[in-house]
């Protein structure tokens, strides 16, 4: 059939990339066997089962970092996940990398994120013994929890860049890539930290939290003056230090990893530094930030108390309550509270005035 001939077309074309790309038919499969699609490699397949899912949709009403913006251009969850999504892309098809892989990791690596941002994930980690971890969530929805419980079966190349995306503070490519991640992972887990950076940055300046000045010296003689430049010297910069990524370098004798050049490192990881500082810890910590973590406690005690009304597929591991909460908007999670207790949804409205 013709059809067939699409994606074995498509499988062929994936021989020109780089030797150290991942091949889809060198992939290690689903956890459950699928006839494969016609028209689509499994990367591919991969990247729409994403998108058309619901966790995928929750992003559009999900905070990045400041929550609830009355204004039109904050970014959200969904904005930067798309943004992610483009940059790993330009830098996986300039190192001549599996595209396809790269964007299916970028598009599902936020897709377990919690209400009100990373002051959520915090508050919902201290509630839950074991710990909480938005990538680990990201995981367990494509998993376990998406479709009723059935999950997205995404492969396991797709599955192994998605629980790996996250970087801790500091200098994180002074650390060691998490073990088995492809160059398509790594490509997402720096795209990740390119686009957070940027267009925060550009959030922090729209909401008055900082200003230029601000900024310890030389950074932005470094990155560059505006948004575009600064992603733009970073993305041309990892491709200028990871050159031997593609293999056109034929003295290459291990497995190459993507990096910065020490001057852009320097900038880059001086900037984050001064994000935590001075714009993701203090967000927490004002009148807003300290609503939402009652918000989230409320809601975890009222479905503790009525688990009947949890409306989350529960697989009998005790975290039922916890993907409960985890799964909600910000919407949605004030929508719930202002039933619960309109006294506390009520403070949350005066604290975005």
């Amino acid at each position: 059939m013709i059809t067939h001939s699409v994606r074995h077309r498509l499988e062929d074309r994936e021989e020109l990339f780089s030797p150290f790309a991942t091949k889809v038919v060198q992939s290690r499969g689903r956890s459950k066997e699928e006839e494969p699609c016609p028209l689509r490699t499994d990367f591919q397949r991969d990247r729409d089962r994403i998108i058309h899912s619901k966790p995928f949709r929750r992003l559009k009403h999900k905070t990045q970092v400041f929550i609830a913006p009355t204004g039109d251009h904050y970014v959200t969850r969904l904005t930067h996940t798309l943004e992610v999504a483009q940059v790993a892309r330009t830098i996986a098809r300039a190192l001549n990398l599996n595209e396809d892989l790269t964007e299916a990791i970028a598009l599902g690596h936020d897709i377990g994120h919690t209400p009100f941002g990373h002051i959520g994930e915090e508050e919902i980690a201290k509630l839950y013994p074991k710990g909480f971890r938005h990538a680990e969530q990201s995981l367990r929805i494509v998993e376990l929890l998406e479709k009723n419980g059935a999950g997205l079966n995404l492969t396991w190349e797709v599955r192994h860049g998605i629980a790996s995306h996250s970087k801790s503070r500091g200098d994180f490519f002074g650390k060691t890539v998490p073990e088995g991640l492809s160059l398509e992972g790594q490509a997402c887990r720096i795209a990740d930290a390119i686009a957070y950076l940027n267009h925060d940055l550009v959030d922090a300046f729209r909401s008055g939290v900082i200003c230029p000045d601000d900024l310890p010296s030389g950074i932005l003689d470094v990155l560059g003056q505006r948004h575009s430049v600064r992603v733009a010297t970073m993305v041309n910069d990892i491709v200028q230090n990871s050159w031997s990524a593609t293999g056109a370098d034929s003295s290459y004798e291990s497995h190459p990893q993507l990096v910065m050049g020490p001057s852009v490192r320097e900038a880059v990881n001086n900037l984050r530094q001064f994000m935590f500082d001075n714009v993701y810890e203090p967000e927490g910590q004002g009148k807003l930030g300290t609503t939402a973590k009652e918000i989230i406690l409320l809601l975890h005690k009222y479905y503790v108390d009525n688990p009947h009304e949890i409306t989350t597929p529960d697989i009998g591991d005790g975290r039922s309550v916890i993907d409960q909460v985890a799964s909600m908007t910000d919407l949605y999670a004030l929508r719930q509270v202002e039933s619960i207790n309109p006294g506390l949804a009520n403070r949350f409205r005066e604290a975005l005035n």
